[in-house]
């Protein structure tokens, strides 16, 4: 038999034991490879598949590669090792991962500032000059002369386009170039058709026909709306990047919650603070009354209440004694606390909540392909569009008609520009995950989010989940002839060896007698059922009562008796000894506090509840009938959840499954969504799309509110993109002129353009605030 660790899969053993790097419990090889990995729901479907062979293309990281990787926000598929531009959408590259170190600001950030600033400058005065003689300055072009006017023109144009525009250039060149359309494709093409079209009329004006000349007989230039476009459009990138670092906050604010050193207790009691990078696995830290719990670990001394509300989302502080796992970051309260480090540097809990979180803002939702596919044609139809203007412009418009012609055409490619649109999923979902970080909800991929709003039917185990998960002894019953100390003696004896929470409550009930036991030689866990080796030379087992009727003995004498504990939710197990029933242990595990409230607004929000357990069927109904759970499914084995699971699927319900146990990773992974309590098990941490850290049901119901409220803000950004585009195409293009006379220039159509970016932006970030 192989053992590994769920989260450190190199960590390879033939005996059970803890993980020498986290310090979890190793599990069976086959248990953890039953976990799925990251199926997260997809069931291996075709569309899966080969989206995830096209987006290969895009990755060009390569295979045992350490440095920085850069991704797209709006594409997580591209992923290189150096900065640079989207293929896809041309949007600036990003570093994929967050460091504790402070990076400074976006540097493309910084650079369109920069650009920004001096074209402002240039622009200003270019604007006054070409508008001069609408506004009562028309003196300013006489001073100069019309000619010299459209050199300085020209001079204060030329390094807008050239230089400060000079980013959205080359990735409109890049998009036409491989045939990767987008939004500065568009910018592109009108921004260089204006200048082009400008310089022309101003060194070589005879080769235009009369459709480009006034009644003065002069072409025009547009050297002030290809700089104002420029300008207009390096605003509105500015302001989304730095929405864009708005969402980042959550992840930086994370980050910032980690404590900085750490107070080591050498081996000769002094004591020392040291830098956190420092701090090894089985370090003893002591952690004084206000501070900062440094890393994860376990209390070896003392006693306190600590806030964890940082990383659970829940207010009431948390008693701690020796013996009880704390989490890195949270607070300690009034009390001293001797801790012994568990987990440190990445396998923190929130180092792997951030790196959670980061992956979740980088992937897409599902129906992120519908705005992808509309993007795809879009751009060629508004191409399409503008040149079908500009012809019609050329052959019904008023003098000048061409220019009228080009003035459209330009206008129409600028305010059509889908950046809106790329926008609106992405921005909601990287702003919902690290709202739902915040609130305890950790969600994995943006495809559970958008599952979990359907989801009509939640399945839920009881131990851990319903329950506290750390059941008592409350009662031995011994047949006639035995003692109770005797009983309890071969139970204790039996479930030494057993990882399973009703052998902790045997276990410690015995040991808080005073019973002095060992541990069962040839011992062997039969899952779902009990535990069965050899005690004092005799062959003994414990187990439910499927598990007795395997060997052939008769529970009739004792079903009165059992009957009446499962009526009270207690779990009966029967203890043999040498071919016969020597007496029953009676274990309870008390409902969690939160649970019939949790369940109360489950119901509320259209859920049907299963309970899905491997308890008896009347102990099962005991405690559903208390909590008023819809369905239960008792005497379940591990791989009966998954089972129950697809048969509900097929009926075609939208499933949930909420479980803690590494028995429960193959459930989570059939589930539509799979819920892992973070009390529990990596491995079924590791199966589902969403993790509630502090494991209460409560968690499910802020889940739920925040799909409804993401999804529900990606409706509306993807109503404004579209909606805008298709009033503001048509405008562009001029059907307004034969009834009012207006034809926009192509200036508004790039404040319309950045106008309707931010306010997508600004919409998706109302997520912050969401009541969960």
């Amino acid at each position: 038999m192989t053992y590994i660790c769920p989260m450190h899969p190199d960590v390879r053993q033939d005996e059970s034991g803890d993980c020498p790097k986290c310090g979890m419990h190793l599990v069976k090889e086959e248990e953890a490879a039953a976990g799925g990995g990251h199926h997260h729901g997809h069931h291996g479907c075709a569309h899966h598949a080969d989206a995830e062979k096209d987006d290969g293309r895009y990755d060009t990281v390569p295979p045992g590669y350490s440095g920085p990787v850069y991704t797209c926000p709006m594409h997580p598929q591209v992923r290189q090792p150096q900065s640079g531009s989207c293929p896809l959408c041309g949007m600036g590259l990003e570093l994929e991962s967050a460091s504790l170190a402070d990076d400074g600001p976006n540097p493309e950030l910084v650079d369109f500032t920069r650009r920004f600033r001096i074209g402002v400058v240039l622009t200003v005065p270019l604007l006054l000059l070409a508008m001069a003689p609408m506004i009562g300055l028309g003196s300013i072009r006489e001073v100069f002369g019309e000619r010299a006017t459209l050199w300085i023109e020209f001079a204060l144009g030329t390094p807008v386009v050239a230089w400060c525009g000079w980013p959205f250039l080359v990735r409109g060149w890049n998009s036409l170039r491989t045939g990767n359309l987008n939004m500065f494709s568009l910018i592109a093409i009108g921004v260089s058709a204006s200048w082009l079209f400008s310089v022309a009329a101003l060194i070589v004006p005879h080769i235009f026909p009369d459709g480009f000349r006034d009644s003065d007989g002069n072409v025009g230039v547009y050297f002030e709306a290809a700089a104002v476009i420029v300008t207009l459009v390096l605003l509105g990138q500015i302001m989304e990047l730095r929405a864009r670092e708005g969402t980042g906050k959550a992840i930086r604010a994370l980050l910032d919650l980690a404590a900085k050193t750490a107070r080591l207790v050498r081996a000769d009691g002094d004591e020392a603070e040291v830098p956190l990078e420092d701090v090894v696995e089985g370090d003893r830290l002591r952690v004084r009354p206000g501070e900062k719990v440094p890393v994860d670990g376990i209390v070896i001394e003392g006693r306190s209440s600590v806030d964890e509300s940082m990383i659970s989302g829940e207010a009431v502080p948390v008693e701690k004694v020796a013996g009880d796992r704390v989490i890195g970051a949270t607070i300690n309260g009034t009390g001293s606390l001797l801790i012994e480090a568990r987990q440190v540097g990445s396998d923190t809990v929130l180092s792997r909540i951030v790196a959670m979180v980061a992956s979740a803002q980088r992937s897409r939702a599902p129906i992120q392909k519908y705005a992808d596919k509309v993007a795809g044609w879009f751009v060629p139809a508004v191409i399409g569009i503008a040149i079908l203007a500009f012809i019609g412009w050329s052959l019904w418009g008023p003098p000048p008609a061409l220019s009228y012609g080009l003035v459209a055409g330009v206008a129409v490619l600028v305010i059509a520009c889908p950046c809106a649109l790329g926008l609106a999923t992405p921005m909601s979902v990287m702003t919902a995950t690290g709202r739902g970080a915040h609130a305890g909800v950790l969600i994995r991929d943006a495809e559970a989010l958008e599952r979990f709003e359907t989801i009509d039917t939640l399945i839920v185990d009881k131990t851990g989940t319903l329950t506290e998960g750390k059941p008592r002894l409350v009662a031995v019953l011994p047949a006639p002839g035995f003692e109770e100390d005797e009983v309890l003696r071969l139970a204790a004896s039996l479930e030494r060896g057993s990882e399973h929470p009703l052998a902790d409550a045997i276990v410690t009930g015995a040991e808080d007698r005073g019973i002095a036991f060992d541990g069962a030689n040839d011992f062997e866990a039969v899952t779902g059922k009990g535990v069965k080796g050899v005690v004092d030379g005799k062959p003994a087992g414990l187990g439910n009562r499927r598990f007795v009727e395997d060997f052939g003995l008769d529970t009739a004498a004792y079903a009165e008796q059992a009957d009446s504990r499962r009526d009270d939710g207690e779990t009966v197990m029967f203890v043999l000894a040498d071919g016969a029933i020597v007496g029953v242990v009676c274990v309870a595990d008390p409902v969690k506090e939160t649970t019939p409230a949790a369940l109360a607004a489950l119901h509320k929000q259209g859920f049907r509840i299963i309970m899905a357990t491997g308890d008896n069927e009347r102990t099962a109904r005991a405690v559903a009938s208390r909590l008023g759970i819809d369905e239960v499914r008792a005497d379940v084995l591990p791989e009966d959840k998954a089972r129950i699971i697809r048969e509900l699927q097929d009926k075609g319900r939208k499933v949930a499954m909420a479980g803690d146990g590494v028995n429960d990773a193959p459930a989570l992974a059939q589930a539509d969504v799979g819920i892992a309590m973070g009390t529990g098990a990596d491995v079924a941490i590791e199966s589902a799309g969403i993790t509630l850290v502090k494991g209460n049901l409560d968690g499910i119901v802020r889940a739920r509110n925040l799909a409804r409220a993401t999804m529900r803000n990606i409706r509306q950004n993807l109503f404004f993109a579209l909606a805008y585009n298709a009033a503001g195409v048509p405008v562009a293009a001029g059907v307004l002129f034969p009834l009012f006379g207006i034809l926009i220039s192509p200036m508004f159509a790039a404040f319309a353009m950045s106008a309707s970016s931010i306010s997508v932006v600004l919409n998706a970030l109302r997520l912050r605030t969401v009541s969960l």
